[in-house]
């Protein structure tokens, strides 16, 4: 019995590799430099020494929290409080490794999984969520360390340059800095946006709202929080989506 060619299966999309997750990273690297430079700068004039800030970067590397912690620790918080109070503020973290295991089909290694799991920032997170959104199938752990370990590498290198510039330049500019620290957040809207679909609107509402309501009622933290509750339980009560709507798109790469 002879094959029909036109019922052959097509060629299988080729995985995406180290090489190009740090392709894929220089739009969080060109974001994070100027920020992790602010940071640099503020943990320095905080009264941290340039290899304190630095250790922080490598050590922590929590983004905006990072800017939390040292100004409480140099306002005399002790350093329990200050840590559980950047706990709280990064408690979605816990979320974003089942979030993605749901959507990753194939078996995960454990050297490379520890890897990328350390660097699964926001931004991070929203690349490989929207990657996966995409096409399953060119989504690699050799692409996730790849981008994992680039935007490490280059928040680190950024606070090491601010560190270094200290009390310099930019004292005299706040609107500068102001500018720097909202690149963050900018940042991973874009990603997020990226990823977007119009049947996540009523969870996209309902984490909003949870989050505008605990920071007007609670605090940052507890709006954190909020959000999160707000969105999961939305994700919970939706309906599902019809199947057969999923539009496979060709790998980019």
């Amino acid at each position: 019995m002879h094959s029909n060619p036109d019922l052959e299966a097509p060629d299988p999309v080729r995985v995406s590799t180290f090489a190009q997750g740090i392709t894929d990273s220089l739009p969080i690297v060109i974001g994070y430099l100027p920020i992790a430079f602010a940071f640099g700068l503020s943990a320095v004039k905080l009264g941290f020494t340039p290899a304190e800030s630095l250790l922080f970067s490598i050590l922590i590397y929590a983004g905006a929290s990072q800017f939390v912690i040292t100004a409480l620790l140099s306002a005399g918080m002790s350093l329990w409080v200050s840590a559980l109070t950047v706990m709280a503020m990064d408690v979605r973290h816990v979320l974003y490794g089942p979030s993605l295991r749901n959507r990753i089909a194939g078996k995960l290694s454990g050297k490379k999984t520890a890897l990328w799991a350390f660097g699964l920032t926001d931004e991070v997170f929203a690349a490989a969520t929207a990657k996966l959104v995409r096409d399953k199938r060119s989504w690699s752990e050799n692409w996730m360390c790849g981008i994992a370990l680039s935007s490490w590498l280059s928040w680190v290198f950024g606070t090491a340059v601010g560190a270094l510039f200290g009390n310099g330049p930019l004292e005299n500019y706040p609107a500068i800095e102001a500018a720097l620290g909202f690149m963050l957040p900018a940042l991973f809207l874009s990603f997020l946006l990226a990823a977007f679909k119009r049947q996540q609107s009523m969870v996209f509402v309902a984490s909003l709202a949870g989050s505008l309501g605990g920071l007007l009622f609670w605090s940052i933290p507890a709006a954190i929080g909020c959000g999160l509750g707000a969105g999961c339980l939305a994700a919970l009560l939706q309906p599902a989506a019809s199947a057969g709507t999923t539009e496979v798109t060709p790998d980019e790469h």
